[in-house]
């Protein structure tokens, strides 16, 4: 099953789509310029394999809900999500924001 929702923080608008998998959901929230997911993610390859897209994401791992997504630390962020002021350890929504 896939849900998607639009989602507002601090009036900036995201879309937010799961998808529900056998024993596991892919979590992610969006906007034009970038991403924040769920552990499957792998950021190493997009730093690495898929460096020349330049894309902007950050990793949470143990999430189970978009909310928990929203409000874990990043447990990994690209590159390129660094050069918005995105870093791991920072919360969700913070990096989202940040790629307004």
């Amino acid at each position: 099953m896939i849900e998607h929702q639009s989602i507002s923080i601090d009036g900036k608008s995201f879309q937010a789509v799961t998808v529900k998998l056998p024993k596991t959901t892919l979590l992610t929230v969006s906007n034009d310029k970038g991403y924040i997911m769920c552990g499957a993610l792998d950021v190493g390859l997009l730093n690495s394999v898929l460096a020349d897209r330049k894309i902007v994401a950050g990793r949470a791992v143990g999430v189970k809900t978009i909310e928990q997504l929203l409000a874990a630390p990043l447990e990994s962020v690209t590159l390129e999500a660094e050069q918005y002021g995105i870093s791991a350890g920072m919360i969700g929504s913070e990096a989202l924001l940040r790629m307004t």
